[in-house]
């Protein structure tokens, strides 16, 4: 995910951590909390009943909480309504990507946590009213104290920490209020910023399709660093117009190589079919909602047009990147959206053929940027480069898999490669979990925490107990 200073730098720790036995598992959550959720407590305590691994309770412990725990600011907008402000973790900014990420997993406890109902309707609203200041932005500040990236030659303002164009960025917030809705009934969120932040998205996603020329956007730093700018004096790589949405960047952070980013396209029809069930039903705006559900279906058909592509060993399968020329790249990268965590996300389903030939290319060695080593196997991506596992995707592995098989062993995987911590990291390295980057981690360690909740959900309490790891 993203860097700024001295988080760049790779943690180093004994390889595992020096854990000896259960008595040395000290919980690492902090005395004081940010947020504390009763409902969010009773479901750590009652999936800690049932956990026999003690390396696994106390993983879990930590990291499901983590976001409330440590990243979230609770207040009040200028209207007396509440409004959420969420740092990602090590860096104290709100990227929109991971604060929809981040407090996902507790959507669906907030029916029974009226505090957790008002802090999450929050991050909805504040998420919301920073769509409206810049939609093409993808990190903002809390409030207008110029921090972040404000030398980069594109249109800088205060509140924006960084603007790199993801369409994910404005994805994620349409799928929090959805899900939200749809666990509370609640339409409180659902105001004059939801349809100015609507209206926003699908302007700034019809001029990505670059039917008019290169679009509004463009973006320069001056960096030694190739995927933190983008070429042609910012405008990127040229593409056809065939009614893809262009992205200028990746969910990493990254710059895309072609612009239309395949996973965020697919991830722009599922939030766009989802804004339209909203505004028919609670705002009653049928004009808006059949121009979201049109350029869905625009967008959906393209995919398949131009995004699918015939492998000479695993079939058709999704491309990464293309450019609607017949330019294709083919791999994947952790960070989600991405091609293997299509079906988490919605977007496509996992019993989809191209999708599950797909899923066995990109996690094979034929994707560039997957790596096995002696610690572990699984995505990585060039945000931190070669032989660097991110655990996020042996995560998303596991949510996309109905092998019980699989399901294990990536749990094995995640607990032996915490170095110790009790925590996920951004990456860490195929031989040597020891050799890791970010220590703090919010969306990674809730979407652990979310994966086990999922699993007790769902009966598998006895796969959950056969992990071996610890």
């Amino acid at each position: 995910m993203k860097k700024f200073f001295c988080v760049l730098s790779i943690l180093t720790v004994a390889a595992g951590g020096g854990v000896a036995s259960a008595a040395d598992y000290e919980s690492k959550r902090p005395a004081e909390r940010n947020f504390t959720s009763q409902a969010v407590e009773a479901k750590i305590s009652e999936v800690s009943q049932a956990l026999t691994n003690p390396y696994l309770r106390w993983m879990f412990q930590n990291c499901y909480p983590n976001t409330l725990d440590t990243t979230v600011h609770p207040g009040k907008d200028e209207n007396g309504n509440p409004r959420t402000f969420v740092y990602t973790g090590d860096i104290h900014a709100m990227w929109l990507r991971d604060s929809g990420a981040q407090v996902w997993p507790y959507v669906e406890l907030c029916g029974s946590d009226e505090a957790l109902r008002n802090l999450i309707a929050g991050v909805i609203n504040c998420q919301f009213s920073l769509i409206c200041k810049d939609p093409y932005a993808n990190a903002f500040n809390d409030g207008p104290t110029g921090d972040g990236w404000q030398k980069d030659n594109t249109k800088m303002q205060p509140d924006v920490f960084e603007r790199k164009w993801e369409i994910d960025s404005d994805c994620y917030p349409i799928r929090l209020a959805y899900g939200y809705w749809k666990a509370t009934g609640d339409e409180s969120v659902f105001g004059n910023t939801w349809l100015k932040a609507i209206r926003n998205i699908l302007t700034t996603f019809k001029d990505q399709q670059r039917k008019g020329g290169r679009g509004s956007y463009k973006f320069e730093r001056e960096t030694t660093r190739q995927l933190d700018t983008k070429s042609n004096d910012g405008w990127g790589n040229p593409v056809r117009p065939v009614g893809l949405i262009a992205s200028a960047f990746r969910p990493s952070d990254d710059a895309t190589t072609f612009e239309f980013l395949v996973p965020d396209n697919f991830f722009a029809v599922s939030a766009l079919r989802k804004a339209a069930e909203i505004l028919s039903a609670v705002n009653h705006d049928e004009a808006l909602a059949r121009e979201c559900t049109d350029l869905a279906n625009e967008v959906e058909k393209a995919l398949y047009e131009y995004a699918v592509v015939k492998h000479p060993e695993y079939g058709k399968i999704f491309a990464f990147e293309v450019d609607g020329f017949g330019n294709c790249l083919m791999m994947d990268d952790a960070n989600v959206p991405s091609l293997l965590a299509l079906p988490y996300l919605g977007c496509v389903d996992a019993k989809n053929k191209i999708y599950k030939n797909t899923r066995r290319f990109v996690l094979s060695e034929d994707n560039p940027y997957f790596f096995k080593g002696t610690a572990g196997e699984g995505i990585g991506g060039p945000h931190i480069g070669y032989d660097m596992v991110w655990p996020m995707s042996i995560i998303m592995r596991a949510f996309t898999s109905s092998d019980d098989d699989e399901i294990l062993h990536c749990l094995n995987m995640l607990l032996s490669t915490d170095a110790g911590t009790g925590f996920m990291h951004e990456s860490f390295n195929k031989d040597n979990p020891g050799k890791f980057t970010r220590s703090w981690f919010a969306w990674a360690n809730t979407l652990f925490g979310e994966l086990i909740v999922k699993l007790y959900d769902e009966g598998k309490v006895s796969l959950l107990n056969s992990v071996t790891s610890r």
